[in-house]
Formats: C-alpha cells, structure tokens, sequence
C-alpha cells in the first residue's frame, strides 16, 4: 500500500513565472518572452534540468552561445527560487493527503537551500522533507535525492510513489524503483511522456488522490 509520496516541485506544486521573473530582471514583455524561447527550447536547459552538469556550467554554455543575454541568463539561472508561484488547486490535495496520513516529501534538482526555502514558507508542518541540489548527493534522475527523502522520512521506497511531470521524472522514478505519477498539468505534454515511458496519469489534482484509493 502506498503511504509516501515525492514529489517534484517546479510546475507541480508551483507555477514557473519565467516571463515575469525575467520582467523584474529588466526586460521589456517582448524581450523577456523572446529569452523564455531561447532558454527552455535550447539543449543546455534540458541538461540543467537533468543534472549532468552544474549551474555555472549551464550559465557559461549559454554565455558562449549567447553572450548578449549571458547576464540575464546567469542571473535568471541563479535566482531560480524567485521563478515560483502557488497552485492553489494543487495545494489542496496535498494538505488532505497529509489529513489522511500520507507522508509527503519534496524533491528538485534547484539548490538545497532554496528548495528547504520554499518549503519552509509554503508547506511547513505539511511536507516534512525537502531535498535539493547539494554536494554529496546526486542530481535526478540518479536516485540519491530519492533515497535521501525517503531516509528523512523514515521510509521504504516499496510504499512511495513519485510525482512528476518530466521525462526526468519518470527516470527518476525508475532508477529509484518508485512507481510513477505523469501530472498533466506540467512542464511536458502526454504524448511525449508516454513515449519516455510514462504509464500513469493525472489530468488534475483529484487524479492523484484516485490513483492512490484505487
């Protein structure tokens, strides 16, 4: 039976607000816009999303691209736990999974201490681990962060279940022989899930909540 839930965080339990953020930096809508397409359509985003290199890295990859944006970039990339807005409809659920006695954990492949952060102002007395990015630990979709949560919870990972909305996800989730949950509302559409080995589904919310009843 399942009773411990990981989640991932960015475009789960919060909303990116990449443009606007990118509006605080500076950048007009037009601009900022423009830079949310240059970024996230490039393949050094999927490699930060992945882990297999750090964020500096990342930073001077796009740098050496793109060196009229590197500032924005850099900075973009450096504060990225200011790029995050509540999902009311999301946080719902998980309060009433934690009512029901679920354990809940949080984890993301954003800085340590900025993940804790942000758990600490939105999910405290609710989530009762959070785990980023940290020296000694292993980004997703190795398992380590998994592992770590789990441990922090005093938990096996043959009564957890993993949600995410990635393709990194649904590796994390395998590497960590966790099943599952593809939330629909995120970051990567059904088809492309289902084609990096997404079997299970959450269209909204209260899809969670019926897959763990059923």
């Amino acid at each position: 039976m399942i009773k411990n839930l990981i989640f991932d965080l960015g475009d789960v339990l919060m909303e990116y607000r990449a443009t606007e953020m990118l509006m605080d930096y500076g950048l007009s809508r037009e601009e900022a816009l423009a830079l949310d397409d240059l970024m996230f359509y490039d393949p050094l985003w999927a490699i930060l999303d992945k882990g297999t290199m750090t964020n500096e890295e990342v930073i001077a990859g796009y740098a050496k691209k793109y060196p009229k944006h590197a500032d924005a970039i850099g900075w973009f990339i450096r504060h990225g736990e200011y790029m995050h807005v509540p999902r009311p409809k999301v946080w719902k659920r998980v309060h009433e999974l934690k009512e029901k006695g679920y354990a809940l954990a949080i984890v993301s492949n954003k800085i340590d201490f900025a993940v804790k952060e942000l758990n600490e102002i939105y999910f405290e007395g609710i989530v009762q681990a959070a785990i980023g990015e940290r020296e000694g630990v292993a980004r997703k979709p190795a398992p380590d962060m998994v592992k770590t949560a789990l441990e922090e919870l005093g938990k096996s990972a043959d009564t957890a279940v993993y949600i995410g909305d990635s393709d990194v996800d649904v590796m994390t989730a395998k590497n960590s022989g966790l099943p599952c949950i593809s939330v629909l509302w995120g970051f990567r559409d059904k088809e492309f899930l289902i084609e990096h080995g997404a079997t299970h589904f959450a269209e909204k919310p209260e899809d969670i909540v019926k897959f763990l009843e059923q």
